[in-house]
């Protein structure tokens, strides 16, 4: 398998995904769903994956990558046909966690792909690469699903963004291509639990930075529709405000390999916390949309050098045979807030407003960032 073919799956399922995340929130509201229902359905993304995400990495690291990414391809594609199949509310509330699991199935595989293809020095570049697919396809999803839904309807919309899927499903199936091998884990190792992983020093760290991040970038595509149906935009505008979030994710993780050897690492993850802070403390208190893209585009900015940067340092301190589990246990930490926060997020915006939730993501990415910056910094004097 080489990396332009991982690239190319991964754009297509990602496109399918970041569509179909768009066109549920989207349908619920059409249906008639209160911002705490939307928040459910939205939550239910990430709740097998919760679950089960472990297991997922330890099942990658034992049969290779091509089996789990063809069954996550095929997972989303069949949650999005049924959507469209059977088009009422209840409906998304199975094809949300279909559609989810397939996604972050296929992501620990992928991930689990650019790690091992190459060589080691590689590495960072693969995991740059993948970032660019999903930034691209991160671009495309909303702003395709957005027109869509104005042009042929939520129902008809779901079906179309599915056969990029679908189409990952074929390929897999049909290339005959060689899939990765990576090293087994050591005989002597014994029984693998998440703590020992946690031990490894500076792994803690990373995946807090990791989770303030993530639950930050899933957030945002939650409350922007809403925040748009509530000021009047259209469903091709918000996909507009949404791709130029994907836009900039784009054009920094373009920017970002090319300088990451001038850059602290480190720095660069506390810094894109600050910025995405203040920025979104500005965003409840906008209504046009020049303005709200201006601010989605600086967010994205902020969010979008972080992903590979955060891999790469993952899967350095990964004990040998236990690169996708410690991927996979990045997803399952991800998925527990996305799980839990967008079910906050819908009841405090059902009570008080946006302006809160905007707020509340704000702050916390701050009072992160500063605490990761005191202790990097108490760290770098001993």
């Amino acid at each position: 398998m080489s990396i332009r073919f991982l690239v190319l799956l991964t754009v297509l399922v990602h496109l399918s995904f970041a569509g179909c995340r768009v066109i549920i929130s989207l349908t619920a509201i059409h249906h008639g769903a209160t911002p705490f229902t939307v928040g459910v359905v939205m939550s239910l993304l990430t709740v097998v994956a919760m679950l089960l995400a472990v297991r997922w990495g330890r099942w990658v690291d034992r049969v290779g990558v091509r089996g789990p990414m063809l069954a996550g391809a095929a997972a989303i594609a069949a949650a999005m046909v049924l959507a469209w199949a059977v088009p009422r509310l209840e409906t998304l509330f199975v094809a949300s966690p279909l559609a989810g699991s397939g996604f972050f199935l296929f992501l620990i595989a992928a991930g689990q792909a650019a790690a091992v293809i190459g060589r080691p020095q590689d590495r960072v570049r693969n995991f740059g690469l993948l970032a660019l697919a999903y930034s691209t396809s991160g671009f495309l999803g909303p702003v395709l699903a957005g027109f869509a839904i104005d042009g042929i309807g939520h129902r008809a919309a779901m079906l179309a963004l599915s056969v990029a899927a679908a189409a990952t499903v074929i390929a897999l199936a049909a290339a005959r291509v060689r899939t990765p091998e990576h090293a087994p884990a050591p005989a002597s190792q014994g029984e693998r639990r998440i703590a020992d992983l946690l031990r490894i020093p500076g792994f803690r760290m990373v995946f807090v930075v990791s989770g303030a991040l993530s639950m930050t970038w899933d957030l945002f595509a939650f409350v922007i529709p809403i925040h748009g149906s509530q000021i009047g935009l259209s469903a091709s505008t918000i996909g507009i405000v949404l791709g130029a979030f994907g836009a900039a994710v784009f054009v920094v993780r373009l920017v970002v390999p090319l300088l990451g050897h001038r850059l602290d690492e480190w720095r660069v993850l506390i810094a894109a916390m600050l910025l995405s802070g203040a920025t979104l403390l500005a965003f409840p208190l906008v209504e046009g949309v020049p303005l709200l893209m201006a601010l989605a585009f600086v967010l994205g900015i902020g969010l979008g050098g972080t992903q590979p940067l955060i891999m790469a340092l993952l899967y350095e301190k990964a004990p040998a045979g236990r690169g996708a589990e410690v991927l996979s246990v990045r997803t399952w930490l991800i998925n527990l807030s996305q799980t839990s926060a967008p079910l906050a997020s819908g009841a405090l915006a059902a009570a008080l407003g946006m302006l809160p939730v905007f707020w509340a993501m704000g702050a916390t990415l701050l009072v992160a960032g500063f605490v990761a910056l005191r202790k990097t910094d108490r760290e770098r004097q001993k």
